[in-house]
């Protein structure tokens, strides 16, 4: 009997041995595998289990585990790539999560955002996937915009790109109609002075009531030589020759000058410049241009019987008035050459104030607020 449970039990062991070694074991080992996998870990392989069919298996899985672990650290080395290259990007990348919420954004778009405000935000918030658009702000300030996707884990990701392109769209502005400009006022100053020439001489000629057709025609010819010195102007602007002026002192000492701006159009001019003492570094020849051209304006735009306000708040130079205001369509051509919104506007004034401003390197923005509809002109000194 003795004999018989121990044969049995010998069996059993024998069976348990074969069970663990062709079962058990190969079977612990894949599930150590799939926790492996679970895990990410694509460092540690699987043992042989001595099992031919198992082993195969474990071989297999060791192979996949390699190839899974070049391709991790592959996907690692360009993600990390990738990172580097967004964050010294001068473009502007904003990345979206499945739903839509803002998960990144690079230096170069802080920035563009930060200049851009909330209409550039608006703006970028009003796109479609896949458009592209140029967006033009009030403060001259021009972008190109993308808002395009990618596939991430199955499922599609919106990024955004922002480019600034103010410096490259002025410059070729500036190339443009410089080169009209030159052109225009060479042939009208040579026409005009030939024309003049002989208007003189017809003049000494001529008897009394003909002297006098002769001088109207002889003052247009010297109004259309003022009209294209103008234009000739806007192409000499000098750079600007800075000196740290105190803001509220240089304003004042051209109040009554501004006031002359005003004061036929029974528009009333009010300084609230406040007491505190603010210095910038300015050309104080080219910035009294600048703030004359700007109280011009706001006294056009106005007409007659309204109020114009020089406010300075810190570093913010602000010049409000309450004339017709401006559209947000019309906004964003502005600061364009030769545009205007009035019928005899050639279009230069805002040109000379936007080109001397960033000369100064000072941002600055003119809109109109469409809340209480009083447009403002800020600098931020």
């Amino acid at each position: 009997m003795w004999y018989a449970i121990g044969t049995l039990a010998a069996i059993n062991a024998l069976i348990l041995t074969y069970y663990y070694f062709k079962v058990w074991k190969p079977m612990r080992t894949i599930a150590n595998g799939i926790d492996l996998l679970h895990e990410q870990d694509f460092s540690s392989r699987l043992a042989p289990v001595g099992e031919r069919q198992a082993d195969r298996l474990v071989a297999m899985f060791n192979e996949m585990m390699d190839s899974l672990k070049n391709e991790h650290l592959k996907l690692e080395e360009q993600n990390f790539f990738l990172t580097q290259l967004i964050k010294v990007s001068p473009m502007g990348v904003v990345v979206y999560d499945y739903d839509g919420n803002e998960t990144m954004r690079n230096a170069a778009a802080e920035r563009l955002l930060s200049e851009g405000g909330s209409t550039l935000q608006r703006e970028l918030t009003g796109m479609r996937r896949g458009e592209e658009t140029t967006i033009r702000l009030s403060d001259s300030q021009i972008y190109r915009c993308f808002r395009m996707s990618f596939t991430d884990r199955g499922f599609a990701r919106q990024f955004l790109l922002i480019e600034s392109l103010t410096e490259e769209v002025v410059a070729a502005e500036r190339r443009a109609y410089e080169k009209v400009i030159r052109m225009i006022a060479h042939e009208v100053n040579n026409t005009m002075a030939g024309v003049g020439s002989i208007l003189d001489t017809l003049q000494q000629l001529s008897d009394e009531e003909e002297k006098e057709l002769m001088a109207v025609c002889v003052d247009r010819c010297h109004s259309m030589s003022r009209f294209i010195t103008r234009f000739a102007d806007v192409v000499k602007i000098p750079e600007a020759v800075t000196k740290d002026s105190e803001i509220r002192s240089f304003i004042l000492s051209r109040s009554k000058f501004l006031e002359s701006l005003c004061s036929p159009r029974n528009i009333r001019l009010v300084f609230r410049l406040g007491n505190e003492d603010i210095t910038a570094p300015i050309d104080e020849s080219l910035f009294e241009q600048v703030l004359t051209n700007i109280v011009k304006n706001s006294a056009e735009s106005i007409g007659q019987d309204g109020t114009i306000t020089i406010g300075l708040h810190g570093r913010t130079l602000e010049i409000i008035d309450n004339g017709h205001g401006i559209s947000p369509e019309v906004e964003q051509k502005l600061f364009s050459p030769f545009f205007s919104t009035k019928p005899d506007g050639q279009g230069i004034g805002l040109i000379f104030v936007r080109d001397v401003l960033r000369k100064h390197h000072f941002r600055f923005s003119l809109h109109t607020d469409q809340e209480d509809g009083l447009t403002h002109f800020r600098i931020h000194l």
